[in-house]
């Protein structure tokens, strides 16, 4: 069995496959849309297509890494996204772009729904959450890279290199898997019949303390992708910044999530995952009603809006390790399948949240903020009710 500092980092750069294919590619946006002949809130919609992609791929993966193995499953889907990503260098249309991106994501999310399968093979409880904070905060470094690394090549070779990039990176995370990563899984799960199958999800879903863990961390990303999904536009047309320092721009919030992730660990030594899980919810209704007020006063500056999207963003070191490492908890024996039930809802949600953001081309920050807000209502709504005690004591009953 790999250490668990070496397997954090194995786990994390699989993970990282996500936030890369979507962030890298955002500072070329404007030149993909351009040179596609469409605008750019069109070119956006390629985001809600790979969320969508990638939640389709957590749902069908899941079950099969239960019943075939981690490393099998895993090897499969980085084939499929490197395969894919090379083909979007060669897009000359956006339906192209759009098919690709989809097929890209598909091997995506067959690889990343291991990912927190392989911690909950290895570790449990609070230990679960704090590889998992670990895990994340050297996670951090690929959407704190990517749009720096996607502005660089955009620069120097087109946004097609950028496809190109995410290939080869790819391939080295196929290659280190194949050598180094061994089966963690022990016990297979025999219910791979369409009925089994459907069987394990049912259960995912029909387990109220589960449900709302999944419902905080869904609420939570679907507003990452909110901001995501109109930070161009935002960031580069409305507020004015270069293609250049949006990447600087943008890895501020990662900065913050890394800090709250590290914040996380420490917090763990006293607290339960839900407490701090609560607190992130929390701070993220704050921060959007605090978008939506500075949007009202029409004060809509660097000034205002960077450092309470920030503040946003930044809580999800708080949210998403302790809502994955809680749902997991409940299901040892189908942990990949869990996995896959809250990607999948996750992704399924953010895409449907960045597709409305996008598709109405409104050339204004309030689609945006509306959605935050809108989102982080139902995230502390749906924690409180279906996670409480109160609740699962009526569940209990009967």
């Amino acid at each position: 069995m790999m250490r668990a500092g070496s397997l954090a980092l194995l786990v994390a750069a699989n993970t990282a496959l996500a936030p890369l294919a979507i962030d890298a590619y955002l500072p070329a946006l404007p030149q993909i849309a351009s040179d596609l002949g469409t605008s750019i809130h069109r070119a956006e919609v390629s985001i809600s297509i790979f969320l969508v992609g990638f939640a389709i791929g957590q749902l069908v993966c899941g079950p099969l890494s239960d019943r075939l193995g981690r490393k099998p499953v895993l090897l499969a889907g980085l084939l499929v996204f490197v395969t894919a990503s090379v083909m979007l260098a060669f897009a000359s249309s956006l339906s192209e772009l759009f098919a690709w991106r989809f097929l890209q994501a598909l091997g995506g999310g067959a690889s990343v729904v291991n990912s927190s399968a392989i911690v909950r093979d290895c570790f449990q409880g609070r230990e679960a959450a704090k590889v998992m904070s670990t895990m994340a905060m050297i996670m951090m470094v690929a959407p704190l890279a990517a749009p720096a690394i996607g502005s660089l090549l955009l620069l120097f070779s087109g946004w097609k290199a950028i496809f190109i990039f995410l290939a080869g990176y790819a391939c080295v995370v196929l290659v280190v898997v194949a050598i180094r990563l061994p089966e963690t899984s022990l016990v297979r799960c025999k219910g791979m019949t369409l009925t089994g199958v459907m069987r394990n999800y049912a259960s995912v879903v029909a387990h109220r303390e589960s449900l709302g863990y999944i419902c905080a961390v869904s609420m939570s990303f679907s507003g990452l992708m909110a901001f995501v999904t109109a930070s161009p536009f935002v960031y580069m047309e409305l507020l004015g910044i270069s293609p250049s320092s949006y990447p600087f721009v943008f890895g501020a919030n990662v900065l913050f999530v890394a800090t709250c992730s590290r914040l996380n660990v420490r917090l763990l030594r006293h607290r339960s995952p839900r407490q701090n899980l609560l607190l992130g919810v929390g701070i993220q209704l704050v921060s959007s009603l605090g978008l939506v007020m500075v949007t009202l006063a029409g004060a809509v500056t660097i000034y205002s809006v960077v450092p309470l999207v920030m503040i946003f963003v930044g809580a999800i070191g708080l949210v998403t390790p302790n809502a994955i490492a809680s749902v997991l908890e409940n299901f040892p024996h189908i942990s990949a399948t869990a996995a896959a039930v809250m990607g999948g809802v996750k992704f399924i949600c953010a895409g449907f949240v960045g597709f409305l953001v996008a598709f109405f081309e409104v050339d204004s920050i309030w689609p945006m903020v509306l959605m935050m807000l809108g989102v982080s209502i139902v995230g502390n709504l749906g924690l409180r009710w279906l996670a409480s005690p109160l609740g699962q004591q009526q569940e209990f009953e009967r």
